[in-house]
């Protein structure tokens, strides 16, 4: 249902566009506020001229009747629509699409790819099949009615087939009639005849319209075909037959006939589809017809299909239940009601859910509809999106501003903070290179004591050696006296530079203070002649690389060998043994020399230590 205040219908026939405009009442009925008729001629029934045809006369109906309305929906012609009632094998609802699909294939006389189809589900037969009403109609005839509405500046809502509408409007309009009622709608080019019963909808196209009965006289007068047509609705009727008199008027007397042998055909085909739907459908027998379509308000018609079918026959009222709003010329509408079913049909598709309910436009149009039904939602989206972008920029803007302000006030103070904060650097760095240069001479202070602690720690390792000797000799002689001093310091240059004081490459060695004497030169007695100096040794002449961790010892002791034979050896590791139990020197790099030199004539020896030390010495 498409729910509209104030919208048009439009039914594009083969030989007249009729149009009304309808509007929703109070009670939520159906009103008629306008309509039209307008012959279109035997190019009406020509696809090369139709499309153009229809254009200039919608246009010429809309501006006469001064028509606001924009929304319309339409109906095709019969002669371009195919119909057809199918019955269908009880299924799943699930698969009835699926066979539909298939029934349409097997049917429609066209490509599927080329046609717009539809279909409605209308009852069920008491073997349980399903009838469906299929309908389809090429897409190009389609397109071009939407061309036609949008040229008129009209909005397309629904494009709907004749059948269907006239299901509508006589459902609408005579509900009350259950039992089997006929509806024959005979138009230019094609005409459609329908069955309802309580329950049951059937419908079938016949490809006979007034048209031929025009064309035929046309011929047989040597007339034009609107000249005919013009003849035949004012002078034309229906022939009764039999004993009656033809009329004096030659053109009467024409058309009378070519009339009678019209309707006899229509009447054939009418007969077979009732007894096709007797037979097949399981319909009812007829209990009356209703006429309807420009060609049947001929004289005598009527009373031909009474003769004929012997039925009550009357006129189809499709305004009974619609109505007339004041404006309206009841008699002008009373005297062509009968051929307005099909916009009323379209009427009622804005009012109600109906009976049959189809739309033949095309998947693409849909879908293009639907977008144009959600364009103002777009519309206001893309213009709240356009605001909410001027309102972000403003808002930056703003704050933009601000920061400028801001900013201009803090440089003065930033640039007080950066003349601070470059003072600070500058004091700092100087600080750093003041801590660094402190650092330094702490470090050449440092190696100073470390030269002194190192010497001095080398003193004790020689006192332990003597007297752990002196202990091991004592059980052989009581009261031995042991004596060894540092005769030769080599790689010494940090020592020079750190004492401000050269170390002799011979000679003797430093004087003890006073109680720690050793040598016994040192205590007074009568030293010996000093040694020739070592070869093996040689003396320290120039200074050593500025760091260093390895020291050579020349060491030189009183020989006990005169006690005990081994007594000089026992002097050289033990004094090698204490070196490394010293907390300055690395234990396992320092080493004694294998040489050790006996002074004979002195009563003296020598020996080489190897000391490494635990941290380099720096000059």
């Amino acid at each position: 249902m498409l729910n509209t205040k104030s919208f048009l219908t439009v039914d594009f026939g083969a030989g007249s566009l009729k149009l009304a405009e309808f509007e929703i009442n109070e009670t939520g009925g159906l009103r008629l506020n306008n309509f039209a008729i307008k012959a279109l001629g035997l190019e009406g029934a020509q696809d090369s001229t139709r499309e153009k045809l229809i254009l200039a006369t919608l246009q010429s109906v809309i501006a006469e009747k001064g028509i606001k309305s924009k929304n319309v929906n339409v109906c095709a012609p019969g002669f371009h629509v195919f119909s057809k009632f199918v019955k269908l094998p009880p299924v799943d609802s699930g698969k009835v699409d699926q066979i539909i699909q298939y029934e349409a294939q097997q049917n429609v006389p066209f490509p599927l790819a080329e046609v717009v189809w539809d279909y409605q589900i209308l009852g069920s037969a008491p073997g349980g099949e399903l009838e469906v009403l299929l309908v389809a109609i090429k897409s190009d005839i389609v397109e071009g009615l939407f061309r036609v509405a949008g040229e008129a500046k009209l909005n397309l809502q629904l494009c709907d087939a004749s059948p269907a509408a006239l299901c509508n409007a006589f459902r609408y309009n005579y509900g009350d009639l259950e039992d089997c009622t006929m509806l024959l709608d005979i138009g230019a080019k094609t005409s459609n005849l329908l069955f309802f019963e309580k329950g049951k909808v059937f419908s079938r196209s016949i490809n006979l319209g007034a048209n031929a009965i025009t064309q035929d006289f046309a011929n047989e007068a040597k007339l034009k075909f609107d000249d005919a047509e013009k003849i035949k609705i004012k002078e034309g009727f229906v022939s009764l037959g039999g004993a009656y008199e033809e009329p004096e008027n030659p053109h009467q007397a024409a058309i009378s006939k070519i009339a009678r042998q019209f309707m006899t055909k229509l009447h054939i085909q009418v007969n077979q589809t009732l007894q096709f739907y007797r037979g097949q459908q399981g319909g009812a027998a007829p209990q009356r017809l209703f006429l309807s379509g420009g060609a049947s308000i001929m004289p005598y018609t009527a009373q031909f299909f009474a003769e004929k079918l012997n039925v009550p026959v009357e006129y189809f009222n499709p305004f009974r239940n619609v109505q007339i709003a004041p404006s309206v010329n009841l008699e002008e509408l009373s005297r062509v009601a009968h051929s307005l079913g099909e916009v009323v049909g379209l009427g009622l598709r804005n009012l109600a859910t109906c009976p049959v309910e189809m739309n033949l436009m095309p998947e693409s149009t849909l879908r293009w509809q639907s977008f144009n039904q959600k364009k103002p939602y777009l519309i206001a989206t893309v213009v709240s999106l356009v605001l909410v972008t001027f309102a972000v920029g403003f808002l930056f803007e703003k704050l933009a501003g601000n920061k400028e302000a801001e900013i201009t006030r803090l440089d003065p103070q930033v640039a007080e903070l950066s003349a601070k904060m470059e003072r600070f650097k500058q004091a700092f760095d100087k600080l750093q290179k003041t801590q660094k240069e402190a650092g330094q001479i702490a470090a050449y202070m440092q190696q100073r004591y470390y030269w002194g602690d190192f010497l001095a720690d080398m003193r004790r390792s020689l006192i332990r050696s003597e007297d752990s000797i002196k202990k091991k000799l004592s059980a052989q002689k009581p009261g031995v006296e042991v004596g060894i001093w540092i005769e030769q310091i080599t790689s010494a240059a940090a020592l020079s530079a750190a004492l401000g004081a050269e170390i002799p490459g011979g000679g003797m060695p430093p004087r003890m203070a006073p109680g720690f004497e050793r040598d016994p030169r040192q205590r007074g007695e009568m030293p010996p002649p000093p040694p020739p100096p070592d070869p093996a040794v040689p003396p320290v002449t120039g200074i050593a690389s500025a760091n260093t961790n390895t020291i050579t010892l020349v060491c030189r002791a009183v020989s006990l060998t005169s006690v005990d034979t081994s007594a000089n050896t026992s002097i050289a590791y033990a004094v090698e043994n204490e070196i490394k139990n010293s907390p300055l020197v690395d234990p396992k790099a320092t080493q004694l020399s294998p040489n050790i030199s006996p002074d004979d004539p002195n009563g003296t020896f020598s020996f080489t230590v190897n000391v490494t030390l635990l941290n380099p010495l720096k000059n």
